[in-house]
């Protein structure tokens, strides 16, 4: 479809106006044979305008810097006409005028765009999904004030160079309390959830353009390596004079015989301990993270385990089989023990979830 034939921009005053002898100048649009006036509160004398070319004349300070005014102001208008062209619609010289006053509706922020995002899906996402968009957000609005010295940013102020130099930006950031910057998949993570955000404006069409249309996000996909049968082993067998490190492990141990991540292990309760028509117990839950039935058997090894906290009081108090601790503390106390219980490599050891 054919959205438009012409348009053009012309400025003019208002001779009929004078105010102290001077008339208001204003900008006339128009789109094909339609035209339209928008004031731009700026005032000069009819004998220093030139009605031909649109432009004040002299060589005055005050008529320099109209024109300067001017100049930009028939850009902007261009850009206005460009941004409707490409919604692919057509086009009025009154739709020019509401994208160049911003009457149409309120100009939309990166802030404003996460913040409708998470009370729009507070209902469909847990809590510790919400905190990773919460987190996003943080480091997006330290890049927007280091880099733009801006409190938040305008959506139409994001385009391929934003993303090149925030991705720089989250290579080199150390959080608060960490010693190590976030790096290569810390930042892809971020960047994928930017992503998704900015989707969502120009699904509400506060967005007109998306600025990863050239971009390509950068995963560097890492080999898992697994726990041996002989390294489990060890895990299992090895004593633990501090009552946290012997829940740590007894935990992981727990998901290595269920297959279930954190999150899955701790949230069980006893209600999901079923038994099968062969007569033995079995795990029947969903994952949390993806809504998926899970149906596993709760082999020795597991039921052992879930059988040495039945009377702890934590658990209990909660109504679920293991009492509950971050899966941050776990990682960490896991880790801090890998080299003495398995290998070299503590990444073994990471829980996901």
């Amino acid at each position: 479809m054919k959205t438009t034939n012409t348009f053009g921009v012309h400025f003019l005053i208002r001779q009929d106006k004078l105010k102290d002898g001077k008339a208001p100048v204003y900008a006339r649009i128009t789109v094909n044979t339609e035209r339209i006036l928008i004031g731009l509160k700026e005032w000069v004398e009819p004998r220093s305008w030139d009605v031909r070319k649109g432009t004040g004349k002299g060589t005055k300070e005050e008529t320099r810097s109209l024109n300067n005014y001017l100049s930009e102001l028939r850009t902007e208008l261009g850009e206005c006409y460009r941004e409707l062209q490409l919604r692919k619609k057509i086009i009025t010289a009154e739709d020019i005028k509401i994208t160049f006053l911003r009457t149409e509706e309120t100009e939309h922020t990166l802030s404003a765009l996460f913040e409708y995002h998470n009370e729009k899906e507070k209902h469909k996402l847990n809590d510790n999904t919400l905190s990773h968009y919460e987190t996003s957000q943080h480091y997006l609005i330290a890049f927007v004030s280091k880099h733009y010295k801006k409190k938040d940013l305008s959506l139409k102020d994001v385009n391929y160079k934003f993303i090149a130099d925030f991705e720089n930006f989250l290579r080199d950031y150390k959080p608060e309390g960490n010693k190590k910057a976030i790096g290569n998949t810390g930042a892809m993570t971020h960047l994928i959830r930017l992503k998704k955000m900015l989707n969502l404006a120009l699904a509400l069409e506060w967005l007109h353009k998306n600025p990863f249309i050239n971009y390509k996000i950068k995963i560097q996909h890492k080999e898992r390596e697994f726990l041996s049968k002989a390294e489990l082993a060890r895990m299992e067998k090895k004593v633990f004079t501090i009552s946290r490190l012997d829940f740590v492990r007894d935990v992981f141990v727990f998901s290595c015989y269920t297959g279930l991540v954190y999150v899955d292990a701790f949230n069980l309760t006893p209600a999901q301990l079923v038994t099968g028509v062969d007569e033995r117990q079995w795990i029947k839950t969903l994952r949390q993270k993806t809504k998926t039935q899970v149906t596993a058997p709760l082999l020795s090894q597991a039921a052992a385990i879930l059988s040495k906290y039945k009377d702890d009081k934590r658990a209990i108090s909660t109504g679920r089989l293991f009492p509950v601790m971050s899966n941050q503390k776990m990682n960490s106390y896991l880790k801090l023990k890998s080299v003495k219980l398995v290998s070299s490599n503590s990444a073994l050891l990471s829980i996901s979830g």
